[in-house]
């Protein structure tokens, strides 16, 4: 799946961090390489199977597929904080509009030393997305007002802002062993979490 196929399908979950450290940890356990099976050993939600519980394991499915086996190993065994930076990297991964957010927002932001999130920040980026994915003009007022939602309800849950109401923006520390599994993916992953490009480059391991 391109990540640009559907701008805003995330709305259909939020981080659900919990699910996917068991999704993570069952894959792993089992050396399972398609996600697909992890489904039938019930471990996600335990409930019957309907519709919605389709839409949510898909996306998080998809959202762990974007993931390298050691960003896997550290979503399934890492600590909480780490478990939510890779949680939230694979959640960029999987949506463009969640990835540019970070970057073209909150970082920018962060590089000027401003540390507060409006919601004039999200209507400009918003705007401007509009000229790069005509497609966002599709959606209901009502549609684009969850995305929205969701995608501040997932910034507080990662840790990212202190909640989706004030939206202080919250600088990261990663760990050693986060870093050196994002860099080794791709070190312009590493902005998502507020990296300058000086930090990048000065990365040694």
């Amino acid at each position: 799946m391109n990540k640009t196929d559907n701008l805003i399908s995330f709305t259909v979950s939020s981080l659900r961090l919990n699910e996917m450290v068991l999704l993570a940890q069952y894959a792993i356990e089992n050396q399972i390489m398609d996600l697909t099976q992890v489904r039938n050993a019930d471990i996600i939600f335990g409930s019957v199977k309907s519709i919605s519980f389709e839409k949510t394991f898909y996306q998080l499915r998809k959202r762990l597929e974007t993931l390298t086996p050691v960003q896997i190993e550290i979503l399934a065994n890492g600590d909480l904080i780490s478990q939510k930076q890779i949680a939230l990297l694979a959640v960029c991964k999987c949506y463009a509009l969640i990835q540019a957010f970070a970057v073209e927002v909150i970082r920018e932001k962060t590089l000027l030393f401003d540390y507060q999130l409006n919601e004039t920040d999200y209507n400009t980026f918003f705007k401007n997305k509009v000229q790069v994915y005509p497609k966002l003009e599709q959606f209901s007022d009502s549609t684009l007002k969850k995305a929205k939602q969701v995608m501040f309800l997932m910034l507080e849950q990662a840790g990212i802002i202190d909640n989706a109401a004030t939206k202080r923006i919250q600088p990261q520390l990663l760990s050693p062993a986060v870093i050196r599994a994002i860099a080794d993916d791709d070190t312009n992953l590493l902005k998502i979490f507020m990296f300058s490009d000086r930090d990048i480059n000065e990365l040694k391991f």
